[in-house]
């Protein structure tokens, strides 16, 4: 097997943007695939060591999840206040996951649709995580009122500060998450174990 470390991050990356506002909203979804191969599940697994993602210099991947959320915001002044009246998010998240190139013997290929059918439900889940905190992000601050602000400045600063602890909350969950799933017995750990020893 290859000697890289695989870890299994999921990223955030911001950009918050004010515009008129709009009502409900669902998240966008786009998979990315990088190619392995091999035919074995030992050379699946050293192919993905060799070819995966390398995430912050550090090191590949088998996977990952991260995500652009840019957001419509309506500020009204009320007096001598500022508003935030509503807000609507525009949420894409993007699976990285490898993707098998050519044919595998059947038995090798029903191990790997195991394997990767678990990998992609583990991003599911960092997905559901990034979703909760931008469901978080309109419940505290949507209605928020700053008073002292007609000219809606100082309303952004206070959001910076609340959306700072909750992008920070999402990426611990998302750090426990995968500490969990990872650790010896965990379900991706058992996946691998399954994929390398042809189980």
């Amino acid at each position: 097997m290859t000697s890289a470390k695989l870890l299994w991050p999921a990223f955030a990356c911001l950009a918050f943007l004010a515009h008129p506002a709009q009502a409900e909203w669902q998240r966008t979804e786009v998979v990315k695939t990088y190619a392995v191969r091999g035919n074995s599940g030992a050379e699946l697994y050293q192919s993905i060591g060799e070819n995966g993602p390398e995430i912050g210099g550090l090191a590949r991947v088998i996977a990952y999840t991260n995500f652009k959320l840019t957001w419509t915001r309506k500020y009204e002044r009320q007096g001598d206040a500022c508003v935030l009246v509503s807000a609507r998010p525009k949420l894409i998240v993007t699976y990285h996951l490898p993707q098998v190139a050519g044919k595998l013997p059947k038995t090798v290929k029903a191990n790997w649709e195991t394997f990767i059918e678990g990998v992609r439900a583990h991003e599911r889940v960092h997905g559901d995580i990034i979703e909760d905190m931008v469901r978080e992000i309109e419940a505290a601050t949507v209605g928020l009122t700053v008073p002292g602000d007609p000219k809606c400045q100082a309303i952004r600063t206070e959001m910076t500060k609340r959306l700072g602890a909750l992008s920070m909350a999402q990426r611990q969950k998302s750090r426990d998450f995968d500490q969990i799933e990872l650790s010896e017995g965990g379900n991706v750990n058992r996946l691998v174990l399954q994929l390398v020893n042809g189980q």
